[in-house]
């Protein structure tokens, strides 16, 4: 039923299609939007086309980003001798916040799912074994999800990478089981990561 006119309807829908927003919180921004100033709503739309149009892959660790390398891979202060391996750019962030790794990144962008079609050529894997062969890398810590898809993913990465001699370690269970590691606290991250494994 439409209450509110085509437009504002319009607006509701397109803001559902967001990730995690329903139809009332749809409805809850619409109307935020509608009753903030000109000038914020001009702001939020150029800031959204601006980056959609110039936010891009590292050509290095493929975070995202709007240079050619990521603030991460381009600062001289971190230790390139180690590779976090996440799933998407947000599991990043949430390493970054508890301040205490100090190595470098590699974002797959997904996990390796038959269930769902997704294989190893789906994700940014290749660019990995690439990075491996041209970087000095002592250790690569994977830490993927303890989900059944991140669980495939670390087992597939080990077995790919073993041969070459690179120490291959996994974060601790301080992740719990089906966990997303963007929704986990600093304190359980900092000790996953201190607990790693060697598989």
């Amino acid at each position: 039923m439409d209450y509110y006119g085509s437009r504002m309807q319009a607006l509701i829908e397109e803001l559902s299609k967001l990730p995690g927003v329903g139809a009332k919180s749809a409805q809850r921004l619409a109307f935020h939007i509608i009753r903030m100033p000109e000038e914020s709503v001009e702001k939020l739309t150029e800031a959204m086309t601006e980056a959609r149009h110039s936010v891009c892959y590292c050509k290095r660790c493929c975070n995202l980003t709007d240079q050619e390398l990521c603030p991460i891979c381009s600062s001289p202060h971190r230790d390139g001798s180690q590779i976090m391996v996440v799933e998407n750019p947000r599991d990043l962030a949430a390493y970054e916040k508890t301040g205490k790794y100090e190595g470098l990144y590699h974002v797959l962008h997904g996990a390796i799912s038959p269930a769902l079609g997704i294989g190893p050529s789906d994700i940014r894997l290749a660019e990995l074994m690439q990075r491996l062969q041209k970087e000095d890398v002592h250790e690569v810590i994977i830490a993927t999800n303890s989900s059944l898809e991140g669980e495939t993913t670390a087992m597939y990465i080990s077995k790919l990478i073993k041969p070459t001699g690179i120490r291959v370690s996994r974060i601790a269970s301080g992740v719990p089981v089906g966990g997303d590691l963007e929704y986990i606290d600093e304190v359980t991250l900092l000790r996953a990561l201190e607990g790693r494994v060697e598989l």
